[in-house]
């Protein structure tokens, strides 16, 4: 925290004048779910004592955010309210039967702000639910485009640094991606790394991709693409 400085969003804004854009962030901490996490460092750093207070937080810190910005949500973990099975966005996927892992606070936030306010709310971005299910039952959500068309968007890819070795069995290929996120062994050449990209424009959402990019010595490619979410022509298509 002391490290990022002034960037660091938690419980804050950061307002972009020349994008028109403010990041609100969330609440610092997060382990999901409806029990506060480091409950002793929420109250010495931000005065936050149970859900309901970090929920005012978050809220205060969008209040002022500047006329015709839009709003990005950043926060560890995503809200509550987007499904409660295993493969939901914030679903539990280590016990059984599932249930919903969103924090409340960052839910009760949103929701405030849009019956309160005007302030346009196109995106919110977090972690920490793993798109790789527990005990190997397939993979999440990674969106979902809600009634009122705020998009919600888990980033969390793990691990999100894979390396390549060389492939001596491959013909149309040179190079095998690996689980392992270790670059120190022999044969490594390069590295694979994942990025979740949202393009913006004229103020709206365009497109949202999962991307693979390959990082080989100076050199980097565009190894896969999967698009999540495009605006066209009057279209849209989410998944």
């Amino acid at each position: 925290m002391v490290s990022l400085g002034e960037e660091h969003v938690g419980y804050q804004r950061l307002d972009y004048p020349i994008l028109k854009l403010s990041i609100v962030g969330g609440r610092p901490f997060s382990c999901g779910g409806e029990q506060l996490c480091r409950t002793r460092l929420l109250a010495a750093r931000f005065g936050v004592h149970d859900m309901e207070g970090s929920a005012k937080r978050i809220y205060e810190a969008a209040l002022g955010t500047p006329d015709g910005h839009l709003i990005i949500f950043l926060a560890h973990n995503g809200p509550t309210g987007l499904g409660s099975n295993v493969n939901d966005i914030c679903g539990r996927d280590w016990v059984f039967g599932g249930g919903d892992h969103g924090d409340p606070d960052l839910a009760c936030a949103i929701s405030q702000l849009k019956e309160t306010t005007k302030l346009s709310i196109p995106l919110v971005v977090f972690g920490h639910m793993h798109k790789e299910l527990a005990y190997g039952n397939g993979i999440r959500k990674m969106i979902v485009v809600g009634a009122d068309n705020t998009i919600y968007l888990n980033g969390a890819i793990v691990p999100r640094v894979k390396r390549l070795v060389a492939d001596e069995q491959a013909t149309n290929r040179k190079t095998l991606m690996n689980n392992e996120t270790s670059v120190s062994t022999p044969n490594a050449i390069g590295t694979v790394r994942a990025f979740t990209l949202v393009e913006i424009s004229d103020g709206k959402l365009k497109k949202i991709a999962e991307a693979w990019v390959s990082v080989i010595g100076d050199k980097t490619a565009l190894e896969e693409e999967c698009i999540l979410y495009s605006r066209g022509r009057g279209t849209e298509i989410s998944v």
